[in-house]
């Protein structure tokens, strides 16, 4: 089975790529989309987070994204010691259902991971995708999107690693700051180069 791991910086389109591949027929793993599950109420997540964190970052019972937001961009150490509790957790989850993708006689699978390099997943993939749109796009998208100060937006960008090194490992480069139409055709010949081959 052909892994293509898709990711991107933060506001760079990654959702909106992956929603076209996915009309196409791919089959995604969304890592954000395991991360949200693994910090829900009853998360595997959670017992780490409210050792390392405390009480402070939870409402009763529910974690408070907000206040543990606030902690881990304004501080590099505090965001890699929730990496260090997300990480493998998501990693382990993410290898679970490329397996069960791989015995249900998947051909293709998608990996959607913001994190996609930072946390090793790309060893995971035989092609790495990664899309782009330049700063000053995203951090208007994450301010409209998110109801972020431009400050905050710019901590989250400065979070993740430079499209410079993504660039770098990455195999394909999408850009994202076209028309919709012009995006779903490239994703559109992308996906058939790969189905198809």
């Amino acid at each position: 089975m052909k892994v293509i791991g898709l990711t991107g910086g933060i506001a760079a389109g990654k959702s909106t790529f992956s929603s076209m591949l996915r009309t196409l027929g791919a089959r995604v793993i969304d890592a954000d989309a395991i991360s949200r599950g693994l910090t829900e109420p009853g998360g595997a997540a959670l017992e780490g987070i409210r050792g390392r964190f405390g009480c402070g970052v939870f409402d009763g019972g529910k974690l408070n994204r907000a206040a543990l937001a606030g902690i881990v961009f304004s501080s590099e150490l505090e965001r890699r010691a929730l990496e260090s509790i997300i990480h493998p957790l998501v990693i382990s989850e993410s290898r679970a259902r490329l397996s069960a993708l791989r015995e249900s006689g998947a051909r293709v699978a998608v990996l959607e991971a913001p994190l996609l390099i930072e946390a090793g997943m790309d060893r995971m993939c035989g092609e790495v995708w990664v899309v782009y749109a330049p700063e000053s796009v995203r951090l208007e998208r994450l301010m409209k999107r998110d109801g972020l100060t431009l400050e905050q937006a710019r901590a989250r960008i400065a979070s993740q690693t430079s499209f410079a090194e993504k660039a770098r490992r990455a195999d394909l480069i999408l850009p994202t700051t076209g028309l919709r139409s012009d995006i779903c055709a490239m994703a559109s010949r992308q996906w058939a180069r790969i189905t198809e081959s």
